[in-house]
């Protein structure tokens, strides 16, 4: 399966004042990031620094490994 986040990206930035809105006009993440992230989908690492920078948090808050089944 590999990495998912453990949160709604999208819910903890809005905690935090920041609003879809507010992403795209001071372009902090592209329109197709922002549609990635609403489906659950990875991100570059450069946006996920972006996200780990506007959430004040480690990536390790925000994303957790899924092993395949055969996986322990």
């Amino acid at each position: 399966m590999g990495l998912e986040y453990s949160k709604d990206i999208l819910a903890e930035l809005k905690k935090r004042g920041i609003s879809t809105y507010r992403i795209r006009k001071e372009k902090l993440l592209a329109e197709s990031t922002v549609h990635k992230l609403r489906k659950g989908q990875g991100v570059s690492w450069d946006n996920l620094e972006t996200i780990c920078r506007l959430l004040n948090t480690q990536p390790g808050k925000i994303l957790r490994f899924v092993p395949d089944d055969g996986e322990q």
